[in-house]
């Protein structure tokens, strides 16, 4: 719940979100938002998995999706949890505590959310990425003047 009060105190305009079907979302955007959002869901639906990935850590194959309207009026063109998914493999790739069968796992919660800032900050600040040729505050910067793009930041 205090992440999407969070975000819903940063945002200020309305926007479009989508999420899987864990159901701790429903009541998070909810309290977070009230009605003041286009939210949809994305099930995903699994078969069985192939005979070849038995007894390994894959997933079941994703057979088909459910596009489900939540609240508000949401593009259905734009339900789609890629970003995310894609974000939550990039950090899991360059943090490797957040992959299973390491000895760099941490129980620690603090060691975790500096893990994770200092990550961001990299990823946000630093690094320069091959599509963009810059850096992603570089490109922010160099959309708006200096001076608006540093008072947009919170």
């Amino acid at each position: 719940m205090g992440f999407m009060d969070d975000l819903s105190r940063r945002l200020a305009n309305r926007v479009q979100l989508t999420s899987d079907d864990h159901r701790a979302y429903l009541e998070a955007v909810e309290g977070a938002f009230g009605g003041d959002i286009d939210y949809a869901m994305l099930v995903k639906i699994y078969g069985t998995s192939p005979e070849s990935a038995k007894g390994r850590y894959s997933p079941a194959e994703c057979t088909g999706v459910k596009k489900m309207r939540v609240e508000g009026d949401p593009d259905e063109r734009q339900v789609s949890t890629s970003f995310a998914e894609r974000q939550n493999l990039t950090m899991r790739m360059h943090m490797r505590r957040f992959t299973r069968l390491t000895n760099g796992f941490s129980k620690k919660v603090e060691a975790h959310a500096n893990t994770v800032a200092l990550h961001f900050m990299y990823y946000n600040f630093v690094r320069i990425h091959a599509s963009l040729r810059v850096t992603r505050r570089w490109l922010l910067a160099s959309q708006t003047s200096f001076g608006r793009s540093r008072t947009s930041l919170r």
